[in-house]
C-alpha cells in the first residue's frame, strides 16, 4: 500500500512535491486512503506526476532509458541537479521508506544516493544507505554481510541496489522490490482501448480463472451496456480467440469492433480493476475517465471506497477532468475531501501539487462549483477564442 510519493526535478516538477495518501479525516485510522483523484488544467503536470512513479518503478526494474531528458527543462541548471524519487509503503503491517537521487544527465545518470528504512515499533531502522558506490548496511540487514563482497561487485553507477536484490536473495529488500515489480500497476496517458487489445486482455483474464467471464458480464450488465452474455471462441486455423458479446437471446453476438468506445474502454479496464481489488494492489491511471460516463466513473471509484468489496486495501490513483466526482449531483459524495488533489503551474512553468484539505473546506460546500470557479486554482486561464478567429 502506497502512503506517499515524493519527486523533484522530474519533467515539469522542478521543486520537490509530495502526494500524501494518509487519511486526514477525523476517525479514519487506515494506513492510507483507497482513492486519490488528481485535477488540473491541460499541461499542468498531472501526467508528469504519474510518470514520476512510473520512472521510479522502471529504474527499480533496471530500465534506465526512461531517464532521457526527464529533468525540469525550463531551467538550464536543472540538468546539473539530482532528480529525487521517494515512496513510503505499508507492506504486511510494516512501514518502509525507499528512495534515491539520480545525478543530472551531464553526470551520465549516476545513482547519487539510495536508501531504505523500515519502522518496526514506530522506530526508524536503517536497512541500507548508499552514497555513490559506497553502501552501509544497517543492523536489520546484518545477515547480508556475508554477501557484501558480491554485492559491491554488482553495484554499478547506473544501477539501483534494490534492482539486484532478487538475484542475490537479499531478504530485507525483497518486500519493497516485490511491491514495484508485482503490486504496482501504472497506466500512462490512457486512451480508448482498441478492440484487439481488449480481446487479448479479456481472454488472458479468463485463462486465470474461468469464473472471471461471469464477473466481467456482471459488471458489463451493471454498466447498462445492454450486454447479456459473452462468448469466447477459438478461431479456426489460428491460435487467436475472439470475444463476442451477446445482446438479447436471438441476436447474433457482436464483435468488439461493433461495440462503442465506452464499452470497450470499460471492458478493457475491468481485468486490471478486478485483479487489483482481488490482490490488494495499487492501480495508477492517467485520464481514467476516457470514454466513461460520469455515473460509471462514480461507481468505479465506489468499488475501491467500499470496504466490503475492497477488503485487501487496494488503491486507485488517477488523473481526471471529471468534476462531477467533486460534488453530490451523482448521489452520495464520490470522493472524501482528503482524496482530492490539484496540480497547477507557477509563473516559471513549474508544477505544484497540493490537496483540497489545504483550503479547509466545509463538509457542506459545493466543491465542484468552487473548483470550476477557480477557488482552488488548477484550472485553465482561457483567452479570447472568438476574437482570435474574427481578427484573422
Amino acid at each position: 500500500m502506497l502512503r506517499s510519493f515524493r519527486l523533484g526535478n522530474h519533467r515539469s516538477f522542478r521543486d520537490e512535491q509530495e502526494l500524501l495518501l494518509m487519511p486526514a479525516m477525523p476517525g479514519d485510522d487506515r494506513p492510507a486512503v483507497p482513492v486519490a483523484a488528481i485535477y488540473g488544467a491541460n499541461a499542468s503536470g498531472k501526467s508528469n506526476l504519474l510518470d514520476g512513479l512510473y520512472t521510479m518503478s522502471s529504474l527499480v526494474e533496471g530500465y534506465w532509458s526512461v531517464l532521457h531528458k526527464s529533468h525540469f527543462r525550463l531551467d538550464r541548471d536543472a540538468a546539473l541537479r539530482p532528480s529525487t524519487y521517494v515512496v513510503e509503503l505499508m507492506l504486511d503491517d510494516v512501514r518502509y521508506t525507499y528512495g534515491f537521487r539520480i545525478d543530472g544527465e551531464r553526470a551520465t545518470d549516476r545513482v547519487a544516493e539510495e536508501w531504505l528504512y523500515t519502522y518496526p515499533e514506530k522506530r526508524r531502522r536503517v536497512v541500507f544507505e548508499r552514497q555513490g558506490a559506497s553502501v552501509r548496511l544497517g543492523s536489520t540487514a546484518a545477515d547480508l554481510k556475508s554477501k557484501f563482497a558480491v554485492l559491491e561487485e554488482l553495484i554499478q553507477p547506473n544501477a539501483l541496489l534494490l534492482s539486484v536484490c532478487d538475484r542475490l536473495q537479499l531478504g530485507p529488500l525483497v518486500p519493497v522490490y516485490r511491491w514495484f515489480k508485482q503490486e504496482l500497476r501504472v497506466w500512462l496517458r490512457h486512451r480508448p482501448w482498441e478492440p484487439l487489445e481488449v480481446q487479448s486482455r479479456v481472454t488472458d483474464f479468463i485463462d486465470v480463472d474461468p469464473e472471471n467471464r461471469k464477473r466481467l458480464v456482471s459488471l458489463l450488465r451493471a454498466a447498462d451496456t445492454g450486454i447479456t452474455g459473452m462468448v469466447v471462441k477459438q478461431e479456426e486455423d489460428s491460435d487467436h480467440r475472439s470475444v463476442r458479446l451477446q445482446h438479447g437471446q436471438d441476436v447474433e453476438p457482436f464483435t468488439l469492433f461493433d461495440e462503442s468506445a465506452g464499452t470497450n474502454n470499460w471492458l478493457g479496464l475491468l481485468p486490471t480493476v478486478l485483479t487489483v481489488l482481488d490482490n490488494g494492489l495499487t492501480f495508477v491511471v492517467d485520464e481514467i475517465d476516457t470514454s466513461l460516463h460520469p455515473l460509471l466513473m462514480a461507481k468505479l471509484v465506489g468499488l475501491f471506497r467500499d470496504q466490503e468489496i475492497n477488503r485487501r486495501g487496494a488503491q486507485l490513483i488517477f488523473t481526471t477532468h471529471d468534476t462531477s466526482l467533486l460534488g453530490t449531483m451523482l448521489g452520495d459524495q464520490a470522493l472524501d475531501r482528503d482524496q482530492i488533489w490539484f496540480v497547477d503551474k507557477d509563473a516559471d512553468g513549474a508544477s505544484e501539487l497540493y490537496p483540497l484539505t489545504d483550503f479547509k473546506p466545509r463538509k457542506d460546500q459545493n466543491t465542484e462549483r468552487r473548483y470550476l470557479a477557480g477557488s482552488y486554482g488548477a484550472v485553465p486561464v482561457l483567452g479570447d477564442f472568438s476574437g482570435t478567429l474574427l481578427n484573422r
